[in-house]
């Protein structure tokens, strides 16, 4: 007898570190040849993250960021809104953010906020919603018709996982940072935060700013299928410099220029 075929629902084997890293390497890359098109371009791009709490947006945009220049990829994650902010029309202190040309805006939660945790807790009257969810579509295509490429994603994960990742921020010294009495909060709004998402993606999933859902339980798979997906949105060429070349130094001016530690403020050489 044959094998079974696979069920439709069977997880995807998990990726070794060294088969991560090979593939995370190859589209590193490939981000680096889209920021010299981006550049040379004029490009004006802003990548929207959402979703669960704890579902891995932060290790996304990491990824996305680290081989790259922070001035033409700008992470921007937003502070609760001061005094002063609260009085200003709700999107006014996003749009001070945005691109100018040659310049990839990564948003790490964003005016979005008000369609989840300001609608579950509260933060935000009912007609302010209703108006953000009506209105919202509209300034999107503002946005698009200012030549914004406008990227948005959904991270989503089960209920099992999230579970899984704030008990392991509890236990984690390097995590505990990260589980804030909103997150524990979410923790127990589940529902609530779930058909949130429902009426935000029913009332803001357009044809020119769609919502993208990247399945978050496997981290690495996430990271590796959302920048694969992001970098096939938007058509680049390779036009990576030519090699350079570190010619000579100028030897005339040589002198012994090793740093004496007398008088000097070296740190402790504990490793």
């Amino acid at each position: 007898m044959g094998k079974e075929p696979k069920k439709l629902a069977d997880k995807p084997p998990k990726l070794s570190n060294k088969e991560y890293e090979a593939e995370i390497t190859k589209l590193h890359a490939e981000l680096v040849k889209l920021q010299y098109w981006v550049q040379a371009e004029g490009l004006k791009v802003i990548v929207v993250f959402e979703g669960r709490d704890a579902a891995g947006k932060g290790g996304v945009i990491k990824r996305i960021t680290e081989r790259v220049s922070p001035r033409v990829f700008r992470v921007v994650a937003l502070p609760t809104p001061s005094e002063r902010e609260k009085t200003q029309m709700y999107l006014q202190r996003y749009v001070q953010h945005f691109p100018a040309a040659g310049e990839i805006v990564i948003f790490d939660r964003s005016w979005y906020n008000r369609a989840g945790v300001e609608r579950v807790m509260g933060f935000c009257t009912k007609k302010e919603y209703v108006r953000f969810l009506q209105y919202t579509p509209v300034f999107e295509r503002g946005m698009i018709d200012s030549d914004i490429k406008l990227i948005k994603y959904w991270l989503d994960t089960s209920m099992e996982e999230q579970e899984r990742r704030f008990k392991d921020r509890i236990k984690d010294p390097r995590k505990i940072w990260k589980l804030s009495p909103m997150d524990v909060e979410s923790y127990r709004r589940w529902y609530d935060y779930s058909q949130a998402r429902d009426d935000m993606l029913l009332a803001t999933d357009t044809d020119y700013a769609p919502w993208y859902v990247v399945p978050a339980d496997d981290k690495k798979l996430a990271r590796l299928n959302c920048i694969s997906h992001f970098l096939s949105l938007i058509p680049y060429e390779d036009i990576t410099r030519e090699e350079v070349k570190l010619g000579e130094r100028n030897m005339a001016n040589k002198y012994d220029d090793i740093l004496s530690p007398e008088g000097k403020h070296f740190i402790p050489q504990k490793y």
